[in-house]
């Protein structure tokens, strides 16, 4: 499906039933659906994204900017004529999801961050992934990186050289993240984009106090390249937000616990005020 907003077409998938939940993406819907398997399907409806400039949309994503990724976001949600959604953001997408909920917390009910950093500067995650992987990582995850890194031929590109990190990124240190990955629509002006201009002075401290829609942030234990130690003494410092560390999951728990997932996302919901079944 196509909605035409701002001189971009906006393309987006539907796929389950349940919760409205949008996903937006960069790397084309495909990989997002089969980052959300099943039973995740059988308890939200996800509206997959892809943002102006990726997958199968057009426009410029050098226009981005929180503002025009948040109405691009509700466009797509009035166009299935849904009265609010959730919004599952994952990795730095979990900040385009924060945003979006900041500034429509009228449309957005929930907002969920999975494996998001709480700042988009990429040294400092560089710094905290690489101690905690020095100091947390087992011996066989850090054997199995030594191995993948050294199978690398100097000409292995970037998109490649990443599957070289799966100890890092998986719970299962030896996962075949390619085959996950096959297919993905890398482009890397929208790469660069959202990792620089979009999200490098980005901080979810910033304007807190305008925060008015709820927040799950949902990190494994086991990932490495945005370790959950970045969210020490963050959390509490946010309105209404909640952190729950899914215990065999790396930087994915969507898809590598999606019945947690699943049980822990709508458990999370029914707890915010206004919720029909509301738990006390």
């Amino acid at each position: 499906m196509v909605v035409s907003v701002d001189g971009a077409d906006l393309f987006y998938t539907t796929r389950g039933s349940g919760v409205p939940c949008m996903v937006p993406g960069i790397l084309g819907t495909s990989l997002y659906e089969r980052l959300t398997p099943s039973p995740l399907t059988d308890h939200f409806q996800f509206i997959y994204v892809d943002v102006r400039g990726a997958g199968h949309s057009t426009g410029d994503p050098a226009d981005l900017t929180f503002d025009l990724l948040s109405s691009d976001l509700d466009a797509v949600r009035s166009d299935l004529g849904l009265p609010r959604v959730a919004v599952l953001g994952c990795s730095i997408l979990g900040a385009a999801a924060l945003e979006y909920g900041r500034r429509c917390p009228e449309t957005v009910s929930h907002v969920i961050m999975a494996g998001t950093p709480p700042t988009g500067d990429l040294q400092a995650m560089v710094t905290a992934s690489t101690a905690f992987f020095a100091a947390d990582g087992s011996g066989e995850r850090q054997a199995i990186l030594r191995e993948n890194m050294a199978r690398l031929s100097p000409d292995t590109p970037p998109t490649q050289a990443v599957f070289a990190q799966t100890p890092m990124r998986f719970f299962d240190p030896r996962f075949d993240a390619a085959a996950l990955f096959a297919g993905a629509m890398f482009n890397p002006r929208v790469f660069e984009h959202v990792l620089g201009t979009l999200t490098a002075g980005w901080s979810v401290l910033a304007d807190r106090e305008s925060l008015r829609v709820p927040v799950l942030l949902a990190h494994g234990r086991y990932d490495y390249a945005v370790p959950f130690t970045m969210w020490d003494g963050i959390v509490d410092q946010l309105p209404n937000a909640h952190l729950h560390l899914f215990e065999r999951s790396g930087h994915q728990p969507p898809f590598e616990e999606p019945v947690r997932f699943a049980e822990v996302v709508l458990a999370w919901i029914s707890r915010q005020p206004g919720h029909p079944n509301r738990r006390p």
